[in-house]
């Protein structure tokens, strides 16, 4: 698994700003929040979704080619730090 958070600068005031990915060995989310300019946080993983996030259904290029697109800034974060924003924004019973 490899865990990545990711700034999205736009001026969409309906898409997320910030993109943080669990990506399984096969390149694919596994689990995703996606953070909203107006505070709100949507989760996805397996069938669940919340707030229009969904799992992308193509493979989750590497870094360097995200952060390679002038609007995006990315960066690896830790399983720990991604467990814990997990934690904190989806509910326990999802």
């Amino acid at each position: 698994m490899r865990y990545i958070d990711v700034e999205w600068k736009h001026d969409f005031k309906d898409e997320p700003t910030r993109l943080v990915s669990e990506i399984g060995a096969d390149d694919y989310e596994k689990r995703k929040l996606e953070f909203y300019p107006d505070g709100s946080v949507g989760y996805a993983f397996e069938s669940t979704e919340s707030l229009n996030t969904r799992l992308g259904t193509d493979v989750v290029p590497p870094l360097e080619e995200i952060n390679s697109q002038q609007e995006f800034r990315g960066k690896t974060i830790s399983k720990t730090k991604f467990e814990l924003l997990w934690q904190e924004y989806v509910p326990s019973s999802s």
